[in-house]
């Protein structure tokens, strides 16, 4: 039985979205985040001595960070499904957005968010953040203007790992430049395996 370690309204909801999709029996092990400070319970070190989330646990073996997470169950566990022919030309693009994800497009949004707390303090930063959010999601918004998902006309690891950086964006308003943005946002999230997902994890602000 695969154990996902699940902090809520945290990149682990993609995890459970993924184990829906692929029809996996899973056991959730709930962790909360402190009302004050929005930080991750000490407990988690217990898991990941980062005490980050998420943190998935399969046959003894502990696998942390998104990416590799995704990676690790389409590989182990996904039949072929939701990801390219690893022989095939299209599996390079797939493996460049699952890094894609935390190595470039969430940096800015990240910024955006904790600069945006320091008021004017933070007031020189703002046109280089926003430059930079700009241009990564033009990059997303460019990549869907012909297909409903990032791969192709079918869902796979990619739209799944990318789906955070949709829902930050969509959380702090940035998506009314990005119509093909904002239109996979709203499709994934339609998606029966999407809502089952929240259904199962809980709390999560950004399914709205």
């Amino acid at each position: 039985m695969i154990t996902v370690h699940h902090l809520n309204n945290s990149r682990s909801q993609r995890i459970l979205w993924l184990l829906e999709e692929l029809g996996l029996p899973y056991e959730i092990k709930r962790y909360q985040r402190d009302p004050k400070t929005n930080l991750a319970p000490p407990e988690l070190k217990a898991i990941n001595a980062l005490g980050k989330s998420p943190v998935i646990e399969d046959g003894g073996k502990v696998v942390i960070e998104s990416g590799a997470i995704v990676d690790y169950l389409i590989r182990h566990h996904g039949a072929g499904r939701l990801q390219p022919d690893a022989a095939s030309a299209s599996y390079d693009e797939y493996v460049q957005w699952l890094h894609f994800a935390e190595g470039s497009a969430m940096l800015p949004l990240m910024l955006n968010l904790y600069v945006g707390r320091l008021g004017e303090a933070g007031a020189p930063l703002h046109p280089r953040i926003e430059s930079e959010v700009a241009n990564y999601l033009g990059y997303l918004d460019n990549a869907l203007a012909n297909s409903p998902y990032l791969m192709g006309e079918a869902l796979s690891g990619a739209d799944i790992q990318m789906s955070f950086i949709g829902e930050i964006a969509k959380a702090q308003g940035k998506l009314q430049a990005y119509p093909n943005l904002a239109a996979w946002v709203q499709r994934f999230q339609a998606r029966p395996a999407y809502r089952k997902a929240v259904e199962q994890g809980g709390e999560y602000a950004f399914a709205k």
